[in-house]
């Protein structure tokens, strides 16, 4: 009782609660991710995890809105900040609705190349694209202000409603899975608009952005655009290859391969949150960031340890406890793409810090070694072990050379100082 006392009297600060958050909505993801997986089996989750991938790919499109509208959100103030929210707005309806557009008139050619059971889903699924980028601006306002009540409940609203929707259609009528998996995603991106700032649209601009503000702005924005590319390329390149090249069993069985060993990334995601705003924020007051890295750096590195040592001694009992005995053949496979996935984590958090200064060479690293990736799958892919080995490869080595720039960045600075 008097540890419960001691619990209740302490206050967490935002940072935590968010923190929190995060791993709650994660842990329902999962949730949602694994009943898929259970109820649908190998063949019908491929499709499922079709969209969910489809669904991540564009949560990198989209976090390009949100990372410039969270940086700038610290840099600007008052008039010049609402006028600059009004205008990202605009600008992401405008690209939503472009590439909505897109993947519902290719939907028929993107159901051939990823052999998938309906042309559907991907038209339902085109429909939720905007609301997705206005989602990820009004996320942006939040984040860069460091109002992470409300960013929790955003989030906390999609993955609820996600998860409801799509298990209470499937339960309740005979639709087919792919579909109201698609009808879910839709329904969930309306959700996960809650709460938001109406206040922060305006039609007419009352205080101009300055010429030189705006190429801050542009640069920024196409840097962390080619790295939201590099992340849809390391992340997600993976699953859709194998969808293409292995049969719908195949690709099932990586699925949920990939779904356990993300869970490193996912955990590290919070910290790529809290890491932005609060870099930008030192740097505008003049003091030092390294700390500030080397404390996530410290922590995602511990967490992805753990992970990959639990999937070492534990494997088989990890998959068949999470998705069932039908996907236990995986589980030779899981330390090696957690590994692959804790590497990846790690030079994350290197390469968001650097952007956050405005510093692009880790970007382009990330870049560089996103393609090595996806080229060596492209050549090397007679067995879904040897997909794992080649992301290993890739991943090992972007982090020797962002740990490689850091070190000389470092020794560069304090020779100058």
């Amino acid at each position: 009782m008097q540890v419960i006392s001691a619990i209740r009297r302490r206050k967490l600060s935002p940072e935590q609660l968010f923190m929190l958050s995060v791993l709650t909505v994660n842990g329902g993801n999962y949730l949602y991710n694994l009943i898929l997986g259970r109820l649908l089996g190998p063949e019908q989750f491929a499709d499922a995890a079709m969209l969910i991938t489809f669904l991540l790919v564009l949560s990198f499109v989209a976090m390009t809105f949100q990372l410039v509208t969270a940086k700038f959100s610290v840099i600007f103030e008052n008039d010049i900040l609402n006028n600059f929210i009004s205008k990202i707005y605009k600008n992401a309806i405008i690209v939503g609705i472009g590439l909505g557009a897109l993947v519902i008139a290719f939907s028929g050619q993107l159901q051939q190349l990823f052999h998938t059971s309906s042309s559907s889903m991907f038209v339902i699924f085109g429909f939720g694209v905007p609301l997705y980028f206005l989602m990820s601006v009004n996320r942006g306002v939040y984040q860069g202000q460091k109002a992470f009540k409300s960013l929790s409940i955003t989030y906390q609203a999609e993955m609820l409603s996600r998860l409801l929707i799509t298990l209470g259609l499937l339960f309740l009528f005979d639709i087919q899975s792919s579909v109201v998996i698609a009808i879910g995603i839709l329904v969930s991106l309306g959700f996960g608009l809650i709460p938001f700032k109406f206040i922060n649209f305006k039609i007419k601009a009352t205080v101009r952005i300055t010429a030189i503000e705006s190429k801050q702005i542009h640069n920024f924005f196409v840097i962390t655009a080619f790295y939201e590319l590099t992340q849809i390329i390391i992340n997600n390149s993976d699953v859709l290859m194998v969808k293409h090249y292995f049969e719908p069993y195949d690709a099932g069985l990586y699925a949920s391969l990939a779904l356990i060993g993300r869970i490193v990334y996912f955990i590290a995601w919070m910290f790529v949150m809290l890491l932005l705003p609060t870099v930008v924020q030192l740097k505008k007051e003049g003091k030092a960031t390294a700390p500030i890295l080397f404390k996530y750096v410290g922590y995602i590195t511990v967490i992805a340890s753990i992970i990959v040592c639990a999937c070492v001694l534990f494997p088989e009992t990890g998959i068949t406890l999470l998705f069932g005995e039908s996907y236990v053949a995986m589980a030779p496979l899981l330390w090696k793409y957690a590994l692959a996935t804790g590497l990846f984590a790690i030079s994350n958090i290197f390469a968001y810090y650097y952007l956050s200064l405005d510093y692009y060479v880790p970007v382009i690293f990330s870049g560089l070694f996103g393609m090595l990736q996806m080229g060596l799958v492209i050549f090397f892919h007679e067995s879904l072990e040897q997909v794992v080995h080649m992301q290993i490869a890739a991943m090992f080595l972007l982090l020797i050379f962002q740990m490689s720039y850091f070190i000389y960045d470092f020794k560069s600075k304090a020779a100058k100082s």
